[in-house]
């Protein structure tokens, strides 16, 4: 199943280039949830589920396969940290983080972003519908 959007030449954008890029210069409006010094949260555009937010470091980071160091480590613990806070807010108990990586993961914007989906009972097992 593919996703729109999770192309080659997608995962190609240098994620200074990405929308996610122009929603934390505040040059695209998003529906801000939680934000710090590291990372940004938003309702998603298009939910699967009552509750369909997106945690995205500040750092412009391309996805997964781009993580390498200690600053790297440091952003993404944070951003893990940072999860049980916006359930909280959300008024959720329970969830799911979903990382797509790359076109065959269906990642359709280059920089590293986790959904955070919940808000209802969810099916298992994720992503196996093929």
């Amino acid at each position: 199943m593919s996703k729109p959007g999770a192309t080659a030449e997608a995962n190609r954008q240098d994620p200074k280039d990405t929308i996610f890029a122009k929603i934390v210069a505040g040059q695209i409006p998003c529906k801000k949830v939680y934000e710090d010094d590291l990372c940004l949260v938003f309702d998603d555009i298009a939910p699967c589920a009552p509750v369909h937010c997106l945690i995205i470091p500040k750092k412009p980071i391309g996805g997964v396969s781009d993580l390498d160091g200690e600053e790297h480590k440091k952003i993404l613990g944070h951003m893990m940290v940072t999860i049980p806070k916006v359930a909280e807010i959300k008024g959720i108990d329970g969830y799911r983080l979903v990382i797509n990586e790359g076109v065959h993961g269906c990642q359709s914007v280059r920089w590293l972003h986790i959904h955070i989906i919940g808000g209802k009972q969810l099916s298992w097992p994720p992503g196996c519908n093929v």
